[in-house]
């Protein structure tokens, strides 16, 4: 979607996913996940097992709120004023991020919680975790925190090629012109889109976790 808006020619890397993720791990990092795939977690502590739904019902409540959020954010709504320029679109954008970076981050330490209360493997693999959030939220925020400046491009490409047919149509005294803000109507609802998805890209530490202690639930008694 990214490359789409941007004009950018984007092609998907040859190299396994597991090559390029080994590249962003320093030789502390790699000592750190070594240390939790071959440590010993505590067993599992008896009577604070929570109801096998719960952290489903809470990941799905997290995910829903955050989602009502993008789309109802008068910000990115059409048919809104129309702004002078990208500032408050950045503004409402970052305020989403950071939205989706809390609510993510509560709902990975919940899940690691239940995860380590459930047995000793699924408290190692919650410790795994801990150390690829360590490493990775860095590099993420840092290439999440650019797609604003992809975004306002885009506002400035949109509102250039209005502006340039606009004045041709003037030019040829053409009837039925579309409004003029129905650039900005397009533009809020690209960035809405992007939103979302990073939405669902976000939430896929959180969805492998799901699945995580989804398999360990069909596995128990």
């Amino acid at each position: 979607m990214l490359s789409r808006l941007s004009g950018a020619d984007v092609r998907e890397p040859t190299n396994p996913t597991a090559d390029r993720l080994s590249q962003w791990f320093g030789w502390t990092d790699a000592i750190s996940l070594s240390a939790a795939l071959d440590g010993a977690p505590a067993m599992a502590q008896a009577g604070i097992r929570a109801p096998r739904n719960t952290e489903e019902n809470e990941c799905s409540r997290v995910r829903t709120a955050l989602a009502n959020a993008i789309v109802e954010d008068d910000t990115f709504g059409a048919g809104k004023d129309a702004a002078s320029d990208f500032t408050p679109y950045r503004r409402r954008y970052l305020a989403r991020q950071q939205a989706m970076e809390a609510g993510v981050g509560s709902l990975r330490s919940r899940l690691r919680s239940a995860m380590a209360a459930r047995s000793p493997a699924m408290a190692r693999l919650a410790s795994v975790d801990v150390v690829m959030a360590q490493v990775l939220e860095a590099r993420e925020h840092s290439l999440l925190s650019a797609v604003p400046g992809l975004l306002e491009r885009h506002f400035e490409r949109l509102r250039k090629a209005a502006a340039a047919e606009a004045a041709s149509e003037e030019d040829e005294a053409q009837p039925g012109a579309l409004p003029s803000d129905a650039w900005l109507d397009t533009f809020r609802k690209d960035a809405q889109d992007v939103l979302l998805a990073e939405l669902d890209f976000r939430f896929q530490p959180v969805e492998g976790l799901l699945d995580a202690l989804r398999t360990q639930a069909t596995r128990t008694p």
